[in-house]
């Protein structure tokens, strides 16, 4: 299984579709705001959110929609990344709810070598975030700083730090 992608694997216009999806639970999304101390009763209060919302129920709080997509990205996108270095853009663009279920796809907008060192590059990447009737729920651009060939056999290979089993003599 790929983790991440070496600088020269990337693609200007490439799309890669991340799987599998999410179904986003009531739990999930309670948890996230519990954790984070956002308290506000759109995400916390069934009674507020049905009685006092456009929505007529909970909406599942931005945030978490965005790591969602942004770790289902990681194998595909960032999983060798150096850095993280901008989210240039975020948008929610629709609202996302408990039951649902979350896809994201991320296409390379563009791509450099570091005028710093020359064993890394930058990518620019635009996630899209869906839901299971196609609704587009959250779009966003991030710059992630992802190694060459040349850093990761400098630093042990695809799976740098990656120990070989221990065999006893027994097992030989």
């Amino acid at each position: 299984m790929q983790f991440g992608r070496s600088y020269e694997e990337f693609e200007v216009g490439a799309v890669y579709r991340h799987w599998p999806g999410k179904t986003v639970t009531e739990y999930d999304d309670h948890l996230f705001c519990l954790l984070t101390m956002n308290h506000h009763p759109l995400h916390l209060d069934a009674h507020y959110a049905g009685e006092s919302t456009q929505f007529g129920q909970n909406v599942v709080v931005g945030n978490y929609v965005y790591s969602l997509l942004l770790g289902m990205s990681v194998a595909d996108v960032s999983g060798k990344a150096i850095a993280n270095l901008e989210v240039e853009s975020l948008r929610h663009v629709a609202p996302t709810f408990h039951g649902d279920t979350l896809y994201g796809e991320t296409t390379v907008l563009g791509k450099w070598e570091s005028t710093s060192k020359d064993d890394r590059g930058i990518v620019h990447v635009e996630t899209t975030g869906y839901k299971q009737d196609g609704t587009v729920v959250c779009v966003f651009r991030r710059k992630v700083m992802v190694p060459k060939r040349s850093y990761l056999a400098a630093r042990g290979g695809e799976q740098p730090a990656r120990p070989d089993p221990a065999r006893s003599p027994a097992s030989d």
